[in-house]
């Protein structure tokens, strides 16, 4: 078989993907992964998510509640407590309480480094 595989003769069945590799990714994280924290977002990063399909930057969280590291799962939610997103965090809880709030621009003063401009990428955040 591995030399006809090998000759180019069709043997075996291909299996081609349900959902392309984001979707897939995306519905992992919607509901196999357990939320570690939560961001309370303003109302332009509300609006930034929904409708462009933007990252999340620090500048559009309010606060952060709760304990999670650099890649766990943290909810956003509006300043009403509903969630809108789920998604995987570029700084730990404590960075992100120093720099909640702040332009990108400050995180090198704020915490002594700045390795990602977004709290969440969009690649890592989906809508609920």
């Amino acid at each position: 078989v591995i030399e006809a595989v090998l000759h180019g003769e069709d043997i075996g069945t291909h299996f081609l993907p349900d959902i392309e590799p984001l979707l897939a990714r995306k519905r992992w994280l919607a509901g196999q992964l357990q939320v570690k924290g939560q961001l309370i977002l303003d109302d332009g990063a509300v609006a930034m998510l929904k409708h462009n399909g933007k990252s999340l930057l620090a500048v559009g969280v309010k606060w952060a509640t709760g304990h999670f590291e650099r890649g766990e799962l943290v909810s956003c939610l509006d300043q009403n407590g509903v969630e809108i997103a789920r998604g995987l965090v570029n700084y730990g809880s404590f960075e992100t309480q120093k720099i909640a709030g702040k332009s990108s621009a400050e995180f090198q003063t704020l915490l002594g480094y700045a390795d990602d401009l977004e709290l969440i990428h969009r690649d890592n955040l989906v809508l609920i």
